[in-house]
């Protein structure tokens, strides 16, 4: 006897399927096929959801719909990662000490304007 993944379960609805399926539909669909008990099927959703994710078979489509990626053009599953932010593209952490000020050199007591002018 072979055991199926809920990714191979869900492969297989979708394949039987048309077109894109909502999210919650396919999950309720692996549930009711895998036969679980809803603690389990509340316990494996989070790792459903992940391994669906990561397996190429399948695409996430806006409104959180899931389609299989052969039915699917390039440009209706390919992320633009070209704007996404990166930590390093703003410098390395040393420059952060360049924006401390050490309370013991401000005097709160004057104004900012005198502070300048003390400089």
């Amino acid at each position: 006897m072979t055991s199926r993944s809920m990714c191979d379960v869900a492969y297989e609805i979708l394949s039987s399927k048309t077109g894109e399926v909502p999210f919650v539909q396919l999950w309720s669909n692996v549930v009711q096929q895998m036969g679980f008990t809803p603690s389990q099927a509340e316990n494996k959703i989070a790792q459903f959801y992940s391994a669906l994710m990561l397996d190429v078979r399948f695409a996430p489509l806006e409104g959180n719909v899931w389609d299989l990626r052969t039915r699917r053009t390039y440009h209706e599953v390919h992320v633009d990662t070209s704007k996404i932010i990166i930590e390093e593209d703003f410098g390395n952490s040393d420059d952060d000490d360049d924006y401390i000020v050490n309370e013991d050199e401000v005097d709160f007591d004057k104004t900012k304007k005198e502070q300048e002018d003390d400089e």
